[in-house]
């Protein structure tokens, strides 16, 4: 009976160990950038030289309305605040100028007038 005792320990301390190794490989890839996709090691021959290159971060697309334009065609996730942001016209106006449309019921598709 004795010499089965060491297995009542193995267990604890496989995890003790798994997460030990967690910690430190988190640790290590906040201390590197927080982003462990970017850190690549690669060997080259001496004399070699190697160019390497990142992908640029895309930045979301901002769409500019025209001053001259007057209507807005409603798409998925539109609503007064948004159309007011995107648009440049405040909300209040957007309200006063589509007096028969609810801003809690707006269709895809539909057009708005803005201007």
């Amino acid at each position: 009976m004795r010499s089965e005792g060491w297995r009542r320990y193995a267990a604890p301390a496989g995890f003790l160990l798994a997460a030990t190794l967690a910690v430190v490989l988190i640790h290590s890839g906040l201390e590197n950038g927080g982003s462990p996709t970017r850190t690549t090691t690669s060997v080259t021959p001496p004399g070699k030289r190697v160019e390497t290159t990142r992908a640029a971060k895309t930045k979301p697309k901002v769409t500019r309305t025209s001053s001259t334009q007057r209507f807005w065609t409603v798409q998925a996730g539109d609503t007064f605040g948004v159309i007011s942001s995107k648009s440049g016209v405040p909300v209040a106006t957007i309200e006063r100028l589509n007096p028969n449309v609810k801003s809690t019921s707006l269709f895809i598709g539909e057009k708005l007038r803005i201007k």
